[in-house]
């Protein structure tokens, strides 16, 4: 059972700059979500990290609103919060594997994302996990992102991007000039 196990814990990062993050949260289950909150904010605090809060309608908006951040915003990190509780459809894997693939893809940009969506079966195991002075998946998703940052500040700083260049950039193709004409 889950709930009788030890588990190792990274000591608790540390920063010589300040960090900001932003938590995302579907509170779709309200009462998870602020247990959620409360842990994700005790952790951060206790780093001495500022944060601003959203709130979106469900699981599956969460790794957009976080895109939109990265693209558009000044935050260090994320912290993903939500529950998705089981149901009588096959809706609950839809939202569990599309919320946590949109996530991977965004931290797979250079996004430093702690994911604390919840994914469980019943009400009773999100409110074990939910609480902050249970097992306090919220504050270890806050940890999560600090983590990311920290290894993203060791390794240089500001994130370079991944894939494409922006259309803005000068680029040339082998046998064309800057404007696109061929130079053959």
């Amino acid at each position: 059972m889950a709930g009788q196990e030890t588990h190792y814990t990274l000591p608790r990062a540390t920063f010589e700059r300040p960090v900001k993050l932003l938590l995302v949260v579907a509170p779709y289950y309200r009462d998870i979500a602020d247990g959620l909150i409360a842990g994700a904010r005790a952790e951060l605090e206790a780093v001495g990290a500022a944060h601003d809060l959203i709130e979106v309608p469900g699981a599956l908006e969460i790794p957009p609103a976080i895109g939109m951040a990265e693209r558009l915003s000044n935050f260090d990190g994320y912290v993903a919060l939500g529950c998705v509780i089981r149901g009588e459809t096959s809706h609950y894997e839809t939202v569990c594997n599309d919320s946590s693939r949109g996530l991977m893809l965004l931290g797979l940009q250079g996004a430093c994302i702690g994911n604390g969506i919840l994914t469980v079966e019943t009400r009773a195991q999100a409110e074990v996990r939910a609480d902050a002075e249970g097992q306090n998946k919220g504050g270890g998703a806050a940890a999560a992102a600090l983590h990311l940052i920290a290894l993203a500040r060791n390794w240089g700083g500001r994130r370079k991007g991944v894939g494409f260049r922006p259309a803005s950039e000068e680029f040339r193709i082998a046998g064309q000039d800057s404007e696109g004409s061929s130079t053959a």
